[in-house]
């Protein structure tokens, strides 16, 4: 008897993996449960395991293959009989020809999307629109053909055709075979197409200040044994960062927000993204309702993510719903820097190195420990007033932290 091996459901708007890596071979013997496969997507590394105990008998999808959700990857024995040969290279089955996703009974985001009704994909090709344009009504999310009419109504206008690609110069000879050609993975592909969409989308700019940060400094020196002896995590600068935001969001609205075809939706929460590096690439996963949180209870989640981020494990629900980001660039040294927006948000706040420097306070020249601070925003929805504003209070917060333990 053998049990099949298949693509599970990635999450939210996610329809294809590339295969990363078979963790077996054919004719190796597998336990239940035990990691067979890792998937990567636009947005997290998956293992799949064993549904079964048994032999491993056929891969029929290779590593670096794109494959669709439900896709069938392979099979286990469960008989306990030698398996067979060695496994074949097979072609990403087309998305047509994916297994359908069993219908879900929870909402529309809990699965994957379902194709568009065919009167609506002649609708989008008529108008020149994709379905990633339109939100879909029907189950699933389909787009339905009122959809389509409803997106044409509101002004959403088709994306423009990329131009071709330009042919890449030929190297000069003698350095060709000193250079090395490596395919960009999946998470890297999606990094580049997300921030050059962003910049191509949004109406981006970026303001700066600059904040003393003498005050956290002290208050942090003073409390991190106590903190981290009662709390069991380190009291780091991003607790203190991600409570300021959330103070100054709550202030500026329009910095919490997104356009929707011609609404702009205010997020009334902060879920707060934060920009982490690993090997692969850089993910954001998602600190939800920081607003409602402690300090402490913001380091402890930003530690829990940043470990899943660079061991790989973040979930798909991780990494959704973010409303505004941080980017701490100053970790690798960074003095200055105008970050890019995390689309569809309307604000990113980059941190950066804690540097002394000689400052003017009350007439004298001093040296304090500052640091720069970057928000690029998308002026379509904030205007110069409110990001100039949102700083200031980001500023305000740092250098008077007292502030944040006693919410004014």
């Amino acid at each position: 008897m053998a049990t099949e091996i298949r693509v599970p459901t990635l999450g939210e708007s996610v329809s294809e993996a590339t295969i990363g890596k078979w963790f077996k071979k054919v004719g190796e013997a597998v336990a239940l449960d035990e990691p067979l496969v890792e998937l990567e997507t636009d947005k997290v590394t998956i293992e799949v395991p064993a549904a079964a105990a048994g032999v491993l008998a056929e891969i029929t999808a290779q590593e670096g293959d794109t494959v669709e959700v439900n896709a069938l990857l392979g099979q286990i024995s469960t008989d306990g009989a030698a398996v067979a040969a060695a496994p074949k290279p097979v072609a990403a089955a087309p998305a047509a020809a994916a297994a359908p996703v069993a219908a879900s009974t929870g909402s529309a985001s809990s699965g994957l999307a379902m194709s568009p009704a065919p009167s609506a994909a002649k609708l989008l090709a008529e108008s020149g629109l994709s379905a990633d344009q339109v939100a879909g009504s029907g189950k699933r999310g389909q787009v339905l053909k009122g959809d389509v009419l409803d997106a044409v109504a509101k002004g959403i206008s088709a994306a423009p055709v990329a131009a071709p690609a330009v042919a890449r110069a030929a190297s000069p000879a003698g350095d060709e075979v000193r250079e090395e050609r490596v395919k960009m993975t999946r998470l890297r592909q999606t990094i580049a197409r997300r921030l050059k969409d962003a910049q191509n989308t949004a109406a981006m700019l970026t303001t700066y200040n600059e904040v003393d940060m003498s005050a956290v400094m002290d208050l942090r020196k003073r409390y991190k044994d106590i903190f981290e002896k009662k709390h069991g995590v380190k009291l780091g600068f991003m607790g203190f960062f991600t409570k300021a935001v959330t103070h100054a969001l709550k202030e500026l609205p329009a910095v919490n927000a997104e356009i929707d075809g011609t609404d702009i939706i205010y997020k009334n929460f902060a879920h707060v993204g934060m920009a982490v590096g690993t090997d692969k690439g850089l993910v954001v996963p998602v600190v939800r309702d920081a607003d409602q949180m402690s300090i402490a209870e913001i380091e402890k989640e930003i530690g829990r993510l940043a470990k899943s981020a660079r061991d790989g494990s973040l979930s798909v629900a991780d990494m959704q719903g973010g409303t505004f980001t941080i980017t701490n660039g100053g970790v690798y040294g960074s003095l200055m820097s105008s970050p890019i927006l995390n689309a569809p948000q309307s604000g990113i706040l980059g941190m950066h190195k804690i540097q002394e420097r000689p400052v003017v306070v009350g007439g004298q020249i001093v040296i304090r420990p500052m640091m720069y601070l970057a928000l690029s925003y998308d002026h379509r929805i904030v205007d110069g007033k409110e990001a100039v504003t949102f700083l200031v209070r980001v500023k305000d917060s740092l250098e008077d932290p007292e502030r944040l333990v006693l919410d004014l």
